[in-house]
């Protein structure tokens, strides 16, 4: 009844939107330029709670170009799905409903097929402030590929790497055999360590812990404190595995019609934006962790050598699969992979 009530509202809202017309780029009721009185509205939506580190990004920006702009653009942030899921936030973009829109590549991975290898283990991300920072360099220096070719980058960056993160204590790949794990899609990682990857939206995750439909998820750690998870997951198994990839971008052919000082903004605030979210992600998680673990008796586990070098033979299977699934249907995808270990690289010894 719940979700069915969030539908009808999520279509009431589109229609108005499409109605009155601010539903993408506006100029006021007169139509006049960006350099009168009359301020540029831009809409820009997320899936997700604004509470969350993308919602704090979507935030920063939209008063960062306010202020940039000396009020000449203003933006109505639309976050928590009222506009677009998940699943189809990139298409509402480019279809002109919102101007902007920011979301995670691996919920369209067909539409982002280079983008999404920048999920596989192995590239050699330690945090999100370096993985944010490595990944949009990668994507801001291939703007013209294929699956970009209908957006403006508004921006990118990258949660830490994920973990499991479980009710129990797991402590080898025997133990994670057939146990269900909640995680976001991509990569079958946890396919290949033997447990069972449960593709859930976030906003089931807490409902199919209380019913035991899931024993843990796979994620970033912020989720112990900013969702409450602590209080039923209580063991995080220290192995760092893939990562998950945001991307911010704006409809091309609306970015084409901006005058050229609001464009200088935006490419400006770029990669400001892509190290404000790695940063405060990273913040997030040295306080859910720490508080997780001396509130809600979070164990961290630890495996033995030889576990680690099991899980690890497991993950390189994973990522060599993706890349050559990916390089036979003509990707360019071992110098995607390379070109992201490069920028990880650099990153890290800044």
């Amino acid at each position: 009844m719940m979700r069915r009530a969030t539908t009808f509202l999520g279509i009431i809202l589109l229609t108005l939107l499409l109605l009155t017309g601010t539903g993408g780029c506006s100029r006021g009721d007169t139509g006049t330029s960006p350099s009168t009185s009359q301020p540029m509205t831009l809409t820009y939506a997320f899936f997700a709670p604004e509470e969350s580190f993308p919602g704090a990004q979507m935030d920063w920006w939209a008063t960062e170009i306010e202020k940039r702009t000396n009020g000449k653009v203003v933006v109505r942030t639309i976050p928590g799905g009222e506009l677009f899921t998940a699943e189809n936030m990139y298409d509402g973009v480019r279809s002109g409903v919102a101007d902007i829109g920011l979301s995670f590549v691996t919920y369209e991975a067909s539409n982002f097929p280079l983008l999404t290898i920048n999920d596989l283990p192995g590239i050699g991300y330690a945090n999100a402030t370096q993985a944010s920072k490595a990944f949009f360099e990668v994507v801001w220096a291939n703007q013209d590929i294929e699956e970009l070719k209908d957006f403006k980058i508004i921006t990118a960056f990258c949660t830490e790497p994920s973990y499991i993160q479980t009710m129990t204590k797991h402590t080898s790949l025997e133990s994670l055999k057939g146990v269900p794990i909640r995680t976001p899609g991509g990569p079958k990682i946890l396919e290949a360590m033997g447990a069972v990857g449960v593709n859930m939206p976030q906003s089931k995750i807490e409902q199919a812990l209380d019913n035991f439909l899931i024993e843990g998820i796979v994620t970033s750690r912020e989720v112990l404190k900013d969702f409450g998870y602590a209080k039923k997951i209580k063991f995080v198994l220290n192995k760092p595995l893939g990562q998950v990839s945001a991307l911010a971008v704006m409809r091309k052919a609306t970015f084409d019609t901006l005058p050229d000082d609001i464009k200088t903004v935006i490419d400006e605030l770029a990669p400001l934006a892509a190290a404000y979210a790695g940063a405060a992600l990273d913040k997030a998680v040295n306080e859910s962790m720490e508080w997780a673990t001396e509130s809600q008796g979070v164990t961290v586990v630890e495996l033995s050598a030889d576990e680690s070098r099991k899980m690890d033979e497991a993950i390189q299977t994973v990522a060599e699969n993706w890349l050559a699934d990916l390089t036979a249907k003509g990707y360019a995808a071992n110098e995607f992979f390379r070109q992201l270990q490069q920028a990880a690289s650099q990153a890290a010894s800044k």
